[in-house]
């Protein structure tokens, strides 16, 4: 079948978030102030558990781990939007498009997986210590990592792959933030409805099945804690254990809303504002309820404090 203004090799446009209004100005300003903000803080996070030794740990492994993933999930959208409100040019190239797509994936991904290794952690932690040793020794934590990365990686190569591959007969103006499939599909003139049960299937396996892993682990937590003798410990684990929920819901609850439902029933404003949660928001807001809530972090960072105002002196 021949189509008509069949491209592969085209630009194609983001519509973005941002208008010429100066409602816009001020989210624009927003957005930049998440961004920073939120580079710093991950930065740091990899800083800290790099030079203090007492965060060289399996958690903290993991953590350093899901900082980077922030920074450059975050850093692979929000300069793009920043460059293209500053410049007034919306245009990205087909293979620009492509990367995006392929690292927000991988990185989507390996992020689901790699939350979900870390609820094991905190679970065998917290509900097995005595066994906590043998269950998360270093091996295991670099394979946890390493096998988020992988199949993350892998994920990504097969959609990106095939959703660019279906002919873009339409108009080449995507109406998001950024190259995301559910927003490519639409401008597809051929129908993607095998493709889209794939999409369902990678859903199931990337956001329902570590989603159930997390919220069972952290009942167990919360069954453990409540054991507790001491009502301080118990009040201290079930403010951790629900901030930790209101992150990982914050983060799933968006990603499966965009990726598991029928493209006929996706609108562009619902999927980009879905969207911010899971690209931008949990990457500024993970370091600060992950790690600088925790007195081993903020320990750290005292002594990095303290250490460079001595060097100084």
């Amino acid at each position: 079948m021949e189509y008509e203004n069949y491209t592969f090799n085209s630009d194609f446009i983001l519509l973005g978030l941002f208008s010429s209004s100066k409602t816009s100005l001020t989210f624009f300003s927003f957005i930049f102030f998440i961004f920073i903000m939120a580079i710093t803080e991950n930065a740091l996070m990899i800083l800290l558990i790099h030079r203090d030794s007492r965060l060289h740990t399996p958690m903290y492994f993991l953590l350093s781990h899901l900082s980077f993933m922030d920074i450059l999930h975050i850093s692979n959208i929000v300069p793009k939007m920043i460059a293209d409100f500053l410049s007034g040019s919306r245009t990205i190239s087909f293979a620009g498009c492509a990367f995006q797509i392929f690292l927000s994936l991988t990185l989507l991904g390996g992020e689901c997986l790699l939350l979900a290794a870390m609820s094991y952690d905190r679970y065998v932690a917290i509900c097995h210590p005595l066994r906590y040793p043998v269950l998360m020794r270093d091996n295991s934590s670099r394979l946890l990592a390493a096998g988020s990365w992988l199949v993350g990686i892998l994920n990504s190569i097969v959609h990106t792959v095939f959703a660019l591959h279906f002919p873009f007969c339409h108009s080449r103006a995507i109406d998001h933030f950024f190259c995301e499939v559910p927003a490519m599909l639409k401008l597809s003139c051929i129908d993607t409805t095998h493709y889209e049960r794939g999409v369902y299937v990678s859903g199931i396996i990337f956001l329902l099945i570590p989603f159930s892993m997390i919220s069972i682990s952290y009942v167990q937590i919360l069954l453990t804690v409540f054991q507790m003798q001491s009502s301080g410990a118990r009040q201290k684990s079930f403010s951790t254990c629900s901030f930790h929920m209101v992150v990982v819901i914050m983060y799933y609850g968006p990603f499966i809303f965009t990726y598991m439902r029928p493209r006929s029933y996706h609108t562009p404003g619902q999927d980009k504002f879905l969207a911010i949660f899971y690209t931008i928001l949990t990457p500024t807001l993970n370091p600060i309820i992950y790690s600088f809530r925790n007195k081993d972090v903020l320990m750290a960072v005292k002594n990095i404090v303290q250490s460079n105002f001595l060097n100084k002196k």
